[in-house]
């Protein structure tokens, strides 16, 4: 009997296709109509498979209604919105999209460094105001690239994508992780240091490290004071990673020079004051937005589900421990 797949949002046509090719029912959850998380709840039991986005919480409660549920497919690369410990207690395999995200994110943290730097969205407000008149040596002076100090917080394939992006603009590039990554110091020239030295140190921060306890609030009140005056703080990673808060009072009282942010710490809400802030570019967690990026991602967690469909090990499983329950797939 066909598997019935729950789609928790409308996706690209990409993956739609993928499961419909493989004659797999779809059922797609349609935003603004009810509410979505009691939806879910009413329909997970009927489901063989979920292909949920980052902002579902899949709790362990939610998964214990799921008695036919196989396969978990995030569309995303993280996956700290799922319990997953929970699903491999109950024999459900959990999967992400990673890899795919890695230049479309890289490129909007350059994007954001640029932006706050040179003042964009200041400018195109001022411009759009009718107040430009015309050139003057004072107006909206921003900060150069070029020669500035880099700090990615987290050397992974996004970090080391940053880096590449950062050499092409003659950045010094220091980096921390709970590793050493030789990639990044041979390709790059980058230094590894620790996350207060990398604070003191760079012009520019760039964060790009998993949400855990380890990471959450990584970046505060007391860090945020050892970076410099004229600094810019970048997060495409997950919000919570920063005290939005104490970022907040850090931009308002010119303790930064500005920041650029494409997530947040409650998300989608935004701490109260930032959207004030003249020195913050804002963005909507787009930046995995493109046309290709995102056709990928739904083709990659169609295919994780479709290969649990055939009996295969899902090319990108999380947590194997689920396999052992013997409920589905061979190990």
């Amino acid at each position: 009997m066909p598997w019935k797949v729950l789609i928790t949002r409308k996706i690209p046509d990409a993956g739609l296709e993928v499961l419909r090719k493989n004659n797999l029912q779809i059922e797609i959850l349609e935003p603004g109509k009810d509410n979505k998380d009691i939806i879910l709840q009413s329909k997970i039991g009927e489901a063989d498979a979920l292909l949920c986005l980052l902002t579902d919480t899949i709790t362990s409660d939610l998964v214990g209604r799921a008695q036919r549920l196989k396969i978990i497919a995030n569309y995303a690369v993280g996956y700290n919105n799922i319990d997953v410990p929970a699903c491999s207690r109950m024999g459900i395999a959990v999967t992400n999209t990673p890899g795919v995200l890695t230049e479309a994110t890289a490129d909007m943290a350059m994007t954001l460094m640029l932006s706050a730097a040179k003042r964009i969205v200041e400018a195109d407000a001022f411009t759009r105001k009718g107040l430009f008149i015309g050139w003057e040596p004072m107006l909206l002076l921003g900060a150069d690239l070029s020669g500035k100090t880099l700090g990615i917080v987290g050397a992974g394939r996004i970090g080391r994508a940053v880096a590449k992006r950062a050499a092409g603009f003659d950045m010094q590039i220091l980096y921390t992780d709970r590793d050493r990554v030789e990639q990044i110091e041979s390709d790059f020239g980058a230094q590894a240091v620790d996350l207060e030295t990398l604070l003191r140190q760079s012009d520019f921060v760039s964060l790009h490290v998993p949400l855990d306890d380890t990471t959450h609030h990584m970046i505060n009140a007391e860090r945020l004071s050892l970076m410099k005056p004229g600094a810019y703080l970048i997060n495409t990673a997950r919000g919570p990673v920063i005290d939005e808060s104490a970022l907040y009072h850090a931009l308002k009282n010119n303790a930064l020079a500005g920041a650029g942010l494409d997530v947040y710490e409650n998300e989608p809400k935004i701490t109260p004051g930032l959207t004030d802030l003249p020195n913050v570019v804002l963005l909507p967690h787009i930046a995995s937005a493109t046309v290709e990026t995102r056709n990928k991602m739904a083709r990659i967690a169609a295919e994780n589900i479709v290969a649990m469909y055939d009996n295969q090990r899902p090319p990108n499983l999380i947590n194997p421990e689920s396999l052992e329950k013997g409920k589905h797939v061979a190990t």
